[in-house]
């Protein structure tokens, strides 16, 4: 999948995500109502194109993103085969086409690839689909508490 077509499959798959390019980067949040404060959103995705917030992935290079996806502890743990989020292992970031621990945030059961492809398309779509469900319910919980 190249950028395009990650940022379509994201948006044509799943309901009432904005998304928020800045330099070349992407942020996708769900807030059906834009109720919360563009200050307080956390994004649930992000697709980044350039070393701006890290150099590990050496993104500088030409049609080179990662793709960022936040997950649940137990589904982090499970597609990793760990209990510790821990990113010290031995993982070459610069690599494509491989499901890893984000290199900042893997301590936050965030994951990442880069440059999805035949190997990880399919279980990305379905990390892609728990991130959105966990931004949903997180909004719903909040909507309801008010």
């Amino acid at each position: 999948m190249n950028q395009a077509a990650v940022i379509e499959y994201i948006t044509d798959t799943f309901n009432d995500v904005e998304v928020v390019e800045s330099s070349g980067d992407y942020f996708f949040f769900y807030d059906p109502e834009q109720q919360v404060q563009s200050d307080h959103r956390f994004p649930f995705i992000t697709l980044v194109t350039s070393d701006n917030y890290d150099n590990v992935s050496n993104l500088n290079r030409s049609s080179v993103f990662r793709l960022n996806i936040g997950l649940s502890k137990d589904t982090f743990r499970s597609v990793f085969d760990t209990e510790d989020s821990s990113t010290d292992n031995n993982y070459d970031f610069t690599e494509f086409d491989k499901l890893m621990p984000h290199p900042v945030y893997g301590k936050m059961y965030w994951c990442c690839v880069l440059n999805p492809g035949e190997t990880t398309t399919e279980k990305v779509k379905e990390l892609l689909a728990e991130a959105y469900d966990m931004s949903v319910k997180k909004y719903v919980r909040r909507a309801t508490a008010k």
